[in-house]
C-alpha cells in the first residue's frame, strides 16, 4: 500500500507520468460551477491531477469536451431492467452510470436470502460499482403469499459485506409509526447505519415519527410540495423517472442550486428497451435542464449529492484524491457519454470481458397450478364493483366503482369504459391461491397479458379480455419458467422468458430489448394504449394508498386500497 500511495503521490505531484491523462479538455467543476480548462490525470482508480498540465504512459485527447464525475443510481431495482446484475453492467454503464445503489427486493421476495447472496457476488464482479441494501420489507405486506421470509436474523450475516450500503427502503411505513415488532427489530439492528425510505403522502407529524427512526432518504414524493416537507425535515429526496413511475416533471422546480445538496436521482425500475430509446440518468439530466434547471444543480443531485447521501465519501467530483469515475461528454445540455471511466478504467467491450461469471439462480420458481376459464369467473352482484383505476406514469392506483354488466350469472368486462378482468395467481407453491377483480385503464379489447414480475411479492398478474386467453396466458408462464406472454385467440403471440426467479433473462440484453419491441407491438395489437403495459401490470398487485389514512391497528384503512379480490 505504502509504494501504491507514493506513486500516487508522485504523479499528483508532476515527478512520473500519469497512468492516463485526459489532455485537452475541461471539467465541470460542481462546487464553483466553473467549467475549467484543464488536464485530468488518472492514477490507478482516482484521480490524481487537475488544473494543470500532466503526461501520462496513455494520453487521451478530449479536446472541446467537457469532464463530469460518473453518475450514481440511488435507488433502483436491477430486477425491474429484466437481466441479471452482469447484463446491467454491460448495458448502463456505458451511459455514464458508474455507481448503483440497488434494492434485490424482487429476487429477495422470491427467493429470500439466497437472491440477495446472488446479487452480492455478482456485484463483486461488475464493472461498475454496484452497491447493495438489504431488502427490509420481505414479504412486503400479509395481504399477498410471497416467496420467501427474511426476518433480521437472516438479514444480519450480509451487514457487513463490502458491497453493504444499509437497509433498504422501508416500505411498511404504518407498521413503524405504531412499533410494528418485527419493524422495530430490523430499525434497531440498523440504527446508526443508513436506512432508506419509502413513504408515499407520508405528512404531517405522522412522517415526523417515521423519520424519528433514523430513516433518511425517499424516492416516493410525486410533488413538490410534498418534497419540500420532507427536505425541510432532514430528508434527502431522490427524484425518480422510471419506465413506470415519472416524477420527473413534477419535481422540477424542487431542483435548484439551493436545494441540490439534498437531492439525488433514481430510476427505480427501468427496462432495456427504455435505456436504448432514451437512456438512463443522462436522459433525466438533459430532460431537466431542457426544462430550466441550471446544469450545477442537476449534475450536483447526480453525483456529489448522491454520494455523501449514502456515505461514499470517495466519489462525485472531478478533484486528486477522488475515485476516477468520470464521463466525457460533448456538452452539458446535451448529455450523451463519449467516453466513460470507473474507478480510472477506460470502459470499452473488452473490459467487460474481464468479469467472472456468476451461476444463474432460481430456475425452477414457477410452481402455479394449471388454470382454465372457469378459474376467472367473477360471480354477478348488485350495485357497484370495485376497480383498480391505472394511472399512466405512476404506480400509484386509484379505487374506482362501476356497475358492470352481467353475463349470466358472472360480472363481465365493460369495454366501453375500458374495463377488463384481471386476477393474480400464487406462484410459489404454497397455497395456491387465486382472486379475480377488474382494472380500468390498460386499453386493451380483446386477448390477455400475463407476467410473473408482480410487485412486490410476484406471483402471476394476468388481465384481459377473454378468460380462454387469460388462461393461456397464466399456463405459458409455467412453461417458460416466468416471464411475460401476450396470448390473443388462444395463441401466443409475444413472449419473453424470464427464467431466474421469474425475473430475468438469461439472454444479453441486446436480445430482451429487441424481444420487449415484439412484445409491445403484441400488447399493441391488443388495443393497449399503456406506454408500458407490462411494467404497468407489474405494478397492479401493489396496494396503493391514493387518500392517506392509518388506523390504530398499525394498518392502512383498507377501504382505501384499490385491492384485488
Amino acid at each position: 500500500m505504502t509504494n501504491r500511495l507514493e506513486r500516487l503521490i508522485d504523479q499528483g505531484v508532476g515527478r512520473v507520468p500519469a497512468d492516463i491523462v485526459l489532455k485537452g479538455g475541461s471539467f465541470f467543476d460542481l462546487v464553483t460551477g466553473d467549467v475549467v480548462r484543464s488536464d485530468i490525470a488518472i492514477g490507478a482508480d482516482r484521480i490524481v491531477g487537475t488544473s494543470g498540465d500532466y503526461a501520462g504512459e496513455i494520453e487521451i485527447d478530449i479536446s472541446g469536451k467537457i469532464v463530469v464525475p460518473g453518475f450514481i443510481d440511488t435507488h433502483l431495482h436491477i430486477e425491474s431492467s429484466l437481466v441479471t446484475p452482469h447484463e446491467f453492467d454491460r448495458c448502463v454503464l456505458p451511459y455514464g452510470v458508474t455507481t448503483a445503489i440497488c434494492d434485490p427486493h424482487e429476487i429477495a421476495n422470491v427467493l429470500g436470502a439466497a437472491g440477495i447472496e446472488f446479487f452480492l457476488e455478482s456485484a463483486l464482479e461488475t464493472i461498475m460499482d454496484i452497491r447493495v441494501q438489504l431488502s427490509s420489507c420481505v414479504p412486503a405486506t400479509h395481504l399477498e403469499t410471497s416467496g420467501a421470509d427474511l426476518p433480521i436474523e437472516s438479514l444480519l450475516p450480509f451487514r457487513h459485506h463490502p458491497k453493504v450500503i444499509g437497509l433498504a427502503e422501508f416500505m411498511n411505513f404504518p407498521g413503524v409509526i405504531h412499533k410494528d415488532p418485527v419493524c422495530m427489530a430490523k430499525l434497531d439492528a440498523f440504527q446508526g447505519g443508513h436506512i432508506d425510505g419509502h413513504a408515499p403522502l407520508l405528512c404531517g407529524k405522522d412522517l415526523n415519527g417515521y423519520l424519528s427512526a433514523g430513516i433518511r432518504t425517499e424516492h416516493e414524493c410525486t410533488t413538490a410540495a410534498e418534497a419540500l416537507e420532507k427536505i425541510r425535515k432532514g430528508m434527502h429526496i431522490l427524484v425518480r423517472e422510471g419506465s413506470v413511475s415519472k416524477d420527473l416533471a413534477a419535481l422540477i422546480p424542487i431542483i435548484t442550486e439551493r436545494l441540490s445538496p439534498y437531492l439525488a436521482l433514481c430510476t427505480d425500475d427501468r427496462n432495456p428497451l427504455d435505456i436504448a430509446e432514451q437512456g438512463h440518468l443522462d436522459h433525466m439530466i438533459r430532460t431537466a435542464i431542457a426544462n430550466g434547471v441550471e446544469p450545477l444543480a442537476i449534475y450536483r443531485a447526480a453525483s456529489i449529492s448522491a454520494a455523501r447521501a449514502f456515505g461514499l465519501r470517495d466519489r462525485g467530483l472531478v478533484a486528486p484524491g477522488w475515485r476516477a469515475d468520470l464521463v466525457v461528454l460533448d456538452s452539458l445540455e446535451d448529455c450523451r457519454a463519449d467516453m466513460v471511466f470507473a474507478a480510472g478504467r477506460r470502459v470499452t467491450d473488452a473490459l467487460f470481458s474481464t468479469r467472472r461469471p456468476v451461476a444463474p439462480i432460481g430456475l425452477d420458481s414457477v410452481k402455479a397450478r394449471p388454470v382454465n376459464a372457469a378459474h376467472f369467473g367473477v360471480p354477478a352482484r348488485e350495485g357497484e364493483t370495485s376497480v383498480i383505476g391505472v394511472m399512466p406514469g405512476k404506480i400509484i392506483t386509484e379505487h374506482r366503482r362501476y356497475r358492470l354488466p352481467a353475463k349470466g350469472n358472472e360480472t363481465s368486462v365493460d369495454l366501453a369504459n375500458d374495463i377488463i378482468k384481471v386476477a393474480v395467481i400464487e406462484r410459489h407453491g404454497k397455497n395456491g391461491n387465486h382472486a379475480n377483480g377488474f382494472v380500468q385503464g390498460f386499453g386493451l379489447k380483446k386477448g390477455a397479458i400475463a407476467s410473473t414480475v408482480g410487485h412486490d411479492s410476484h406471483n402471476i398478474c394476468v388481465v384481459g379480455v377473454d378468460e380462454d386467453d387469460m388462461a393461456r396466458a397464466a399456463n405459458r408462464l409455467g412453461e417458460i419458467n416466468g416471464g411475460f406472454v401476450v396470448v390473443e385467440d388462444g395463441k401466443v403471440t409475444g413472449e419473453i422468458a424470464l427464467p431466474i426467479a421469474g425475473l430475468m433473462s438469461l439472454e444479453p440484453y441486446e436480445k430482451v430489448r429487441d424481444t420487449l419491441h415484439h412484445l409491445r407491438k403484441a400488447a399493441f395489437s391488443l388495443g393497449a394504449t399503456l406506454e408500458e403495459p407490462f411494467l404497468q401490470l407489474a405494478f397492479l398487485p401493489l396496494p396503493v394508498i391514493p387518500h392517506l389514512k392509518i388506523s390504530d391497528r398499525g394498518m392502512v384503512d383498507v377501504d382505501r386500497f384499490a385491492l384485488i379480490g
